[in-house]
């Protein structure tokens, strides 16, 4: 099991590099994180997007492209649908978002004829590390499904296993996170839980071990579920955190990255190879860490 992104960055540069493929590549910020995984020796890349800009982003942050492919096309859906189209076609491992929306790039993703789908449900994991927790913790979905269904929840865990496989944890330990630990039919949240572990019990959800409903701290903290009689295997050690919708996700997301300043990465799964889409708001070492994991799946998918 890989518990601290120090370990993500180092087993990358053992299983990589990988080839990524970015996306409407004249971005300053998007840029510096590939070229500094590059360095790094994580990742190769290949640049889709206005050559021009490029290479003056590139003048002005200093960054050699000579070994770097670009491929000259300005229109940003093009684009897209290009860079998509080199991790379908087998030349690069991912695809990495960059001066672009995401519904652009998304579209791309989801184009029938070059694109990357799989049937699933797309959604977004976020990896922490957090301070005074013993591993990294997944949390999902902060970013793609408003409301998911049942059959939605389903495939948000599944498609994390995804991200849990490719660090090295084995048989994750899925907490279905709601507002109290019992299932009460007044709070739809509760009962999804309660199925959930059912699908999971019943051999329906494989791969992993899930456990709910859960309060974040008895999911968390072993001495919480301890009070409260919680006697899972899940309690306490939780690896991922399933969230019931994405105002929940969203503001357990931001609230460990900017007021428990714990280190991030992120990346969208449910797709034939990882899509990494970074937020302005992120570091340049949550870009990196979002890098090394894209190379962590490759290597594993």
């Amino acid at each position: 099991m890989i518990k601290s992104f120090e370990e993500v960055l180092k087993i990358a540069k053992e299983r990589g590099p990988k080839t990524v493929s970015v996306a409407c590549a004249q971005d300053n910020d998007v840029l510096k994180a590939v070229d500094n995984a590059k360095k790094n020796g994580i990742v190769e890349a290949i640049l889709v997007g206005d050559k021009e800009k490029i290479e003056a982003i590139a003048k002005e942050e200093s960054i050699d492209l000579n070994d770097y492919e670009i491929i000259d096309i300005k229109d940003l859906a093009e684009a897209s649908l290009k860079a998509v189209e080199l991790v379908s076609s087998g030349k690069a491992h991912m695809v990495m978002k960059g001066l672009v929306d995401t519904s652009i790039i998304l579209k791309a993703v989801l184009n029938k004829e070059t694109g990357l789908r799989t049937g699933s449900v797309l959604s977004h994991v976020a990896i922490f590390d957090v301070m005074n927790y013993p591993r990294l913790l997944l949390v999902t979905d902060a970013a793609m499904n408003i409301a998911p269904t049942l059959e939605q929840k389903k495939q948000i865990i599944e498609n994390s296993l995804q991200v849990a496989n490719g660090l090295d944890i084995d048989q994750p330990k899925v907490a279905v996170i709601c507002a109290k630990e019992k299932v009460n039919p007044k709070m739809p949240a509760t009962v999804d839980a309660g199925e959930l572990v059912k699908m999971n019990e019943n051999g329906d959800l494989t791969g992993c071990i899930v456990g709910g409903p859960f309060a974040l701290d008895n999911a968390v903290s072993v001495e919480a579920a301890k009070l409260k009689g919680i006697d899972h295997p899940v309690a306490g050690h939780a690896d991922v955190l399933m969230c019931p919708n994405i105002e929940s996700g969203n503001i357990l997301y931001k609230t460990l990255g900017f007021l428990a300043n714990a280190k991030s990465a992120g990346v969208i799964v449910g797709a034939k190879a990882p899509i990494i889409l970074t937020s302005r708001a992120d570091s340049e070492e949550a870009k990196l860490n979002s890098i090394a994991l894209g190379v962590l799946m490759a290597a594993k998918m």
